[in-house]
């Protein structure tokens, strides 16, 4: 067994290096490849040989609604643990935690002013700012607004614990926008024992510092007695940026306290707050502009002085009780306050404000029931979402003053769904998941300014029907399919004429999609995934720029076909190699826009083709560990034309990284040291591109090599 298993390891490294060459488009050096991949192999042989490699933990999946085990999963699901989210990153941006889950892509990661872009299989890649299309939630709370968009400002990722990601549409799980899912859990103080039998309160204090001005403490609280548990947490961030014009002072809290009112039920208390003073935005730049001078920002941007300002709070409860007439009830309440200003990088109708209130409710149960001598389970519930704007748009002149009024409206979105999901054990080895949802999203503005205050409302229903088939214990095949539905946002809802109002020319767009995917583990060692997917997209939303702001149509039909590939390899008690490969087609399937131009059979712009993860992870018991990583994306089209001169397309990239840390334990204590370098090779690459932009300021450029260290002491 053990010559099996070293000779399937080393037949699935060398398949590995084969597809990367494959990918090594029109000369790219890949060099972070191949040091990741050097490195991968030194660690191996200097690690111990005789451990014969660490057993990797199962994972339990809470996502799906119905709580399993991954391997019980009838979806392309993944799991990021607290350690792959912490180990010596800068904890800012999701992009840090899950570029290692393949089907995801993202933009935007050092633009605090528009906030991190995420692509789920194509879903969200339009967003000229923030998400759309994918549902993020936090301790069970909606980050996911109920018109579509999504903020993620507010997540302190110093406090998460655990990150889940369904990959596919699951609209019939979370209703509008789910075209993927990311569901972040914070830590509750119940992790603070660190093995030990008494009663504790833990107190953690990091530092850290980089080029580029970077600067970022975080304090941490967290414990647990008796039936209570607690855990505090409090960022300030003091970041100069790597362009002009990119600063960002922010600070966050987050807070979880559970009391353990029986063995069986638990009360838990959200609080977060965000208070950003100024996130600066550099604006977009032509091709010629990042050949001048890849750090400026545009002269609007400066002129103007681009970016926003934030304040946000939010309070949450969420209740469950495992024995509720024999099944499990969970049940959850919130309520947000935003307020927010903007200035956008351009004159005319270009600084936003508005005062959002956010709240809802939810309530689900989990039962058992054998029909036909099958054994059953099920999940049934209901939510409900309430979104209330007080919007004011006004017009700047180039210098900056404030001209006029062009918008003040009251918006309102609405949101209530009920669902129903079942599993249903056809066998020892076969199960059956089917699933519905009914909902009704009402969007509706009043227009103070003039006549076009309206409305608009969405009855939709969505399906899905999966199997899982334990083919050996070892190993698992699924395969499912399913709906799904997007409305537009009130953003994206606007009219290009410059009315109030609704654009009625924009619609819905609605999804079909079905995966086939196996996982399991050969030896204890190495665990695989991999996931075939297939979605059709019917009136697919599409932006556009029109005097620098950016409006939305319908594109007809769209196809997404692709392949995800990921792979987790324990080589060693201490090391762990990790990969994961996308390989995407994402193209309009009948497309003519408004203009006339026909862009049928083209890419949708801001995607690409082909992405890489590749990591070498090497952990001693003690805390002190070595990691490596690389990430590769193809070359991204920046607008429908898809043009293939170099001023409208962002060619490939690899980029590096590298991180360190010791830890000592004196007197009981706990001290870390850690440090980190992003970009290795000072590869020139772009952290976004704003797809369609007016006058060809489609790039924003990427930070060059940039250095980091930090200290952390923890004590009880």
């Amino acid at each position: 067994m053990a010559l099996l298993h070293r000779i399937f390891s080393r037949t699935a490294l060398a398949i590995t290096g084969l597809s990367l060459k494959g990918l090594a488009l029109k000369g790219l050096a890949l060099k972070g490849l191949a040091l990741t991949g050097l490195t991968c192999s030194a660690l191996a042989f200097a690690a111990d040989a005789e451990s014969g490699g660490a057993r990797l933990d199962p994972v339990l999946i809470d996502t799906t609604r119905l709580s399993r085990a991954l391997e019980e999963t009838p979806a392309a699901v993944s799991h990021v643990g607290r350690e792959d989210i912490a180990d010596g990153r800068q904890q800012l941006q999701l992009a840090e935690s899950l570029s290692r889950v393949p089907g995801l892509y993202f933009q935007n990661s050092d633009n605090f002013a528009q906030g991190q872009r995420i692509s789920a299989r194509g879903f969200g890649a339009r967003a000229p700012f923030g998400i759309r299309g994918l549902r993020i939630r936090i301790d069970g709370i909606p980050e996911t607004l109920p018109d579509g968009q999504s903020q993620v400002d507010a997540l302190d990722l110093d406090s998460a614990a655990d990150i889940t990601v369904i990959r596919g549409p699951s609209s019939v799980l979370y209703g509008n926008a789910s075209g993927g899912i990311i569901d972040i859990t914070s830590r509750d103080g119940r992790d603070s024992r660190d093995g030990r039998d008494i009663d504790q309160t833990r107190i953690l204090l990091r530092g850290e510092y980089g080029e580029n001005g970077y600067r970022k403490i975080n304090a941490q609280l967290s414990g647990n007695e008796r039936e209570f548990s607690h855990h505090v947490s409090v960022t300030d961030l003091d970041y100069e940026g790597y362009r002009e014009q990119s600063a960002v002072q922010q600070q966050r809290m987050n807070a979880r306290i559970g009391l353990d009112l029986t063995p069986e039920r638990r009360l838990d208390l959200v609080l977060t707050a965000l208070n950003t003073d100024d996130a600066q935005d550099p604006g977009g730049l032509t091709r010629a502009q990042v050949r001048a001078d890849r750090r400026q920002a545009t002269a609007n941007a400066i002129n103007l002085n681009a970016g926003q300002q934030v304040r946000q709070q939010r309070i949450g409860l969420l209740y469950s009780d495992d024995d509720a007439a024999g099944g499990t009830l969970n049940a959850r309440t919130f309520f947000t306050r935003r307020e927010f200003v903007q200035q956008l990088p351009f004159p005319g109708s270009s600084l936003v404000s508005y005062e959002r209130n956010f709240y809802g409710a939810g309530i689900d149960y989990t039962g058992y029931f054998n029909t036909l001598g099958l054994p059953q389970r099920y999940i049934i519930g209901v939510e409900t979402e309430r979104q209330e704007d007080e919007r004011l748009r006004r017009t700047v002149n180039p210098a900056g003053a404030i001209t006029g009024i062009s918008g003040d409206a009251f918006q309102r979105a609405t949101a209530a769904g009920v669902f129903l999901q079942t599993d249903t054990a056809l066998g020892d080895a076969l199960t059956l998941t089917l699933g519905a949802r009914a909902d009704r999203v009402r969007l509706a503005i009043d227009d103070r300014r003039g006549n076009d205050s309206g409305a608009r409302t969405f009855n939709e229903g969505s399906y899905s029907a999966g199997l899982l088939w334990r083919a050996h214990p070892d190993h698992q095949l699924f395969a499912n399919a399913g709906t799904a539905f997007e409305t537009p946002t009130f953003t994206e809802f606007a009219n290009p004429d410059g009315s109030g109002g609704f654009n009625t020319t924009v619609t819905p767009q609605k999804t079909r999609s079905a995966e086939a995917g196996a996982r399991g583990t050969l030896h204890p060692t190495l665990r695989y995934d991999i996931a075939l997917f297939a979605i059709r997209v019917r009136d697919e939303i599409t932006p556009y720029e029109d005097n620098g702001r950016t409006f939305y149509e319908n594109a007809a039909r769209t196809e997404r076909h692709g392949l995800e590939l990921g792979l987790t390899h324990a080589t060693t008690d201490r090391l762990t190699l990790t990969a994961a490969w996308t390989w995407a087609s994402y193209r309009f399937q009948r497309f003519e826009d408004r203009n006339g131009n026909d862009f049928s059979g083209n890419r949708l712009p801001g995607l690409p083709q082909h992405s890489v993860f590749l990591e070498s992870a090497w952990r001693h018991e003690m805390g002190h560990f070595v990691i490596i990583d690389t990430r590769f994306a193809s070359d991204v089209f920046t607008n429908n034309a898809n043009l293939r001169n170099s001023d409208a397309r962002a060619a490939s990239y690899a980029v590096a990284n590298a991180r360190i840390g010791r830890r000592w334990q004196p007197f009981g204590q706990t001290l870390d040291i850690h440090a980190g370098v992003n970009n290795i090779f000072n590869r020139d690459y772009f952290s976004n591109i704003r797809v369609n932009a007016n006058n060809g300021q489609y790039f924003e450029p990427g930070p060059d090599r940039m250095l980091y260290t930090g200290l952390t002491l923890s004590f009880y």
